[in-house]
């Protein structure tokens, strides 16, 4: 999608930390645990329940899973091999269940109750129980999250009553891996921590003008070609990745059984990929496999940094449609969800007003402009993928020329309005708020190169997902918000962390919280803790204050 340079990393030390950690686990004024994202509805009750080596996870069928997750994560950091069982509970479990029946208790939605005898969580749904089990985790000392054990620490946790549930059913988070390659064991940490946000949206975007980055059986060119570049470009230092194939090529790709094996851990996760395939524009890595597919057969490369690019399909040509539809029906066979995103996005037309084959589509289609053929090629795209159960998302341009009957649209430049008001689903992720590809500082000296703008934690926090002028009856249609992470000058997953920690906290509480219960002060108390457990977790987040007193800068390794 954006296009622009950058060097090697430099980060920043510890901008005002000790002011940010000098905080209990109970943070703000009331003394309620320091929870993010914060639940709907939290009441404090007297006591506390502690955790014992002989403690049991009573669990029903639907949430075993979430039993077992929850056995291993406290058995890394307190040494206790919790039994998960699915005995009746006594006094002193902690007993997990799917309860729809109960009343307010919707999909992702839980009741959490610690008291001193027990602790019980039930979910409308098993994701909902998942969300419960990661808030009671939040609930322990910050300690739990160790991947190794700790001694001298009393596992307890305050008694609450919680009763909680997300205000936006999509909440994710967009990582661009075409740039730069992250590989199959870095995704999972990701998700990891997607999970612990109870973010449950994964947006991969797998394919750009700058490599090709899933396996594609039936046309294997497009990795053993498209797939790779001559050098790290952006002007960056070749030493901040580690991306290198054993023939010096920069670049990578995941197999289709890396696939299944990434979707399979985040299903397991509650999150859901949705795949990011890029037409008709953004497709030099493709092209640079088969020219044949572009107005001008090429040639095409994917060394490529800064500028708009040629690389766009030839909308006149049916081979062009049969190889997307061939390429699609794969990608629908590895990833189950609902969604398919096709891009859509800074499509340089004039190829296609100098094509004959474009332009005699045009002409027996009826259509008069450039904006008229790239919806002609969205319809034709959006069919194809309803005929397979399938729905199409695309970014803001999609709706230009007229938007395709069923398409949702996520608005990074606007039109979620019209779109709203028009029945179409919306995932709202404006540059002012959700572009992690921006400075968190105006201080560029202490950041590490980026792409421009500034984004700091305020902002992302104070980001309402709802048009404040969209009307009531419309406001569904606003299915939720994503914050993008766009790599051109984040070239290694040290630096996804930094771009996208404490910033992507704040945005999960923009997706789960209630928008009247929010409040910056107490959720920068709340933070102070929370990056206690992102310090356990080996996250290298961004520390302190932006633009407060100047920072000491540090270097940064790349990998």
């Amino acid at each position: 999608m954006t296009s622009k340079v950058s060097r090697s990393i430099v980060g920043l030390a510890g901008l005002g930390l000790a002011s940010l950690l000098a905080v209990e686990l109970f943070a703000g004024t009331s003394k309620t645990p320091a929870l993010v994202p914060l639940p709907q509805k939290l009441e404090m009750r007297k006591g506390t329940f502690v955790l014992r080596p002989k403690t049991r996870i009573v669990v029903d069928a639907a949430s075993r899973d979430t039993g077992d997750y929850l056995a291993q994560r406290l058995r890394h950091s307190t040494g206790f091999a919790l039994p998960v069982v699915s005995d009746a509970k006594t006094k002193g479990d902690i007993v997990l269940g799917v309860a729809p029946q109960r009343a307010g208790l919707g999909e992702e939605s839980y009741d959490l109750s610690v008291s001193p005898g027990s602790v019980v969580i039930e979910g409308g749904d098993s994701a909902g129980v998942f969300y419960g089990a990661q808030t009671l985790l939040q609930l322990v000392p910050v300690e739990v999250f160790s991947s190794t054990m700790t001694k001298g620490i009393k596992w307890s946790m305050p008694s609450v009553a919680i009763h909680d549930q997300p205000r936006f059913a999509w909440r994710g988070f967009m990582l661009d891996v075409s740039r730069h390659f992250f590989n199959k064991s870095e995704i999972k940490q990701m998700l990891d921590l997607m999970a612990l946000h109870k973010l449950n949206t994964f947006h991969w975007h797998l394919t750009d003008d700058q490599g090709w980055r899933i396996e594609i059986k039936k046309y294997p060119r497009l990795t053993e070609v498209g797939a790779w570049r001559k050098s790290i470009g952006f002007k960056l230092d070749p030493k901040a990745s580690r991306a290198y194939g054993p023939d010096g090529r920069y670049g990578g790709y995941y197999t289709q059984d890396d696939i299944r094996e990434i979707v399979a851990y985040a299903k397991a996760l509650h999150i859901t990929i949705v795949p990011e395939i890029e037409m008709p524009g953004h497709s030099s890595a493709a092209l640079a496999a088969y020219p044949e597919l572009s107005c001008t057969g090429g040639p095409f490369s994917t060394d490529m940094s800064g500028g708009v690019f040629p690389g766009v399909y030839c909308a006149g040509n049916d081979e062009t449609f049969n190889f997307l539809e061939n390429v699609l029906s794969e990608v629908m066979e590895l990833f189950p969800g609902k969604y398919i995103h096709i891009g859509g996005d800074e499509v340089p037309k004039q190829s296609w007003m100098n094509c004959e084959k474009c332009q005699a589509r045009m002409k027996a289609e009826g259509l008069k402009t450039g904006r008229e053929l790239e919806s002609y090629f969205v319809r034709r795209i959006e069919k194809f993928l309803n005929s397979r159960g399938r729905r199409l998302i695309g970014w803001s341009e999609i709706r230009e020329g007229g938007l395709a009957q069923n398409a949702a649209v996520m608005d990074w430049i606007g039109g979620a309005f019209e779109a709203a008001s028009a029945g179409h689903d919306v995932v709202m992720t404006p540059t002012a708020y959700c572009y992690f590809d921006h400075y968190q500082s105006t201080n560029h000296a202490t950041e590490p190169h980026a792409i421009g703008g500034f984004l700091p934690l305020n902002q992302v926090y104070a980001f309402d997902p709802i048009p404040a002028d969209l009307e009531a009856q419309y406001r569904s249609h606003i299915i939720g918000a994503q914050a993008n992470l766009w790599t051109e000058y984040v070239p290694s997953f040290k630096h996804v962390q930094y771009m996208a920690f404490p910033r992507l906290c704040a945005m999960a509480e923009v997706g789960w919280s209630p928008q009247q219960e929010r409040n910056y002060d107490d959720f920068r108390r709340r933070l102070a803790v929370h990056c206690r457990r992102l310090d356990d977790l080996g996250v290298n987040y961004r520390k302190g204050i932006p633009d407060a007193n100047a920072p000491k800068t540090i270097q940064l390794s790349g990998g």
